[in-house]
């Protein structure tokens, strides 16, 4: 089989292509060289030269993965950290990312899926361990949840 053999100039105008479709961590650069065979010095090396050119930034990117999976996921703050850790992003741009989740529309959130979960668990005993369950999966924090289920079930 032949493999084609990526250039270092290559490999940077690639990895730049990759960054420009989408915010990505260096995590995520790292293992695309990794995958395009690129060895660990150059690829270090280009990681630096996309950071100086604006093509990673940790907090952006943080920032950015955060508000995606809040808004269109709806996951909660501590599914969204425990990605992110796994993403290697650091412990400063995640709880800056994540005080940028605004709060109302976060209590919001949590409202709308009880809500709907409870509609779906009618009949059940255990309907509102099961929405609280549910909603620790999700990611929110179980304060939280609490409040908003004694909240709906005193209505």
């Amino acid at each position: 089989m032949n493999k084609k053999i990526i250039t270092p100039g290559i490999a940077l105008s690639k990895a730049q292509a990759y960054c420009a479709y989408q915010e990505r961590s260096h995590d995520e650069v790292r293992k695309k060289l990794w995958e395009w065979e690129i060895d660990n010095e150059i690829a270090e090396n280009i990681i630096v030269e996309l950071i100086n050119d604006g093509f990673i930034n940790e907090s952006r990117f943080a920032e950015s993965y955060a508000r995606g999976k809040f808004r269109i996921k709806k996951w909660g703050k501590q599914k969204i950290k425990a990605a992110l850790r796994q993403k290697k992003v650091t412990e400063k741009c995640i709880s800056e990312a994540l005080s940028k989740i605004n709060m109302s529309d976060y209590q919001e959130v949590i409202n709308e899926i009880a809500v709907k979960k409870l509609s779906e668990y009618k009949g059940d005993k255990l309907i509102i361990n099961k929405t609280a369950a549910y909603l620790i999966q999700r990611g929110f924090e179980s304060e939280l949840i609490w409040d908003v289920l004694n909240g709906i079930r005193t209505d």
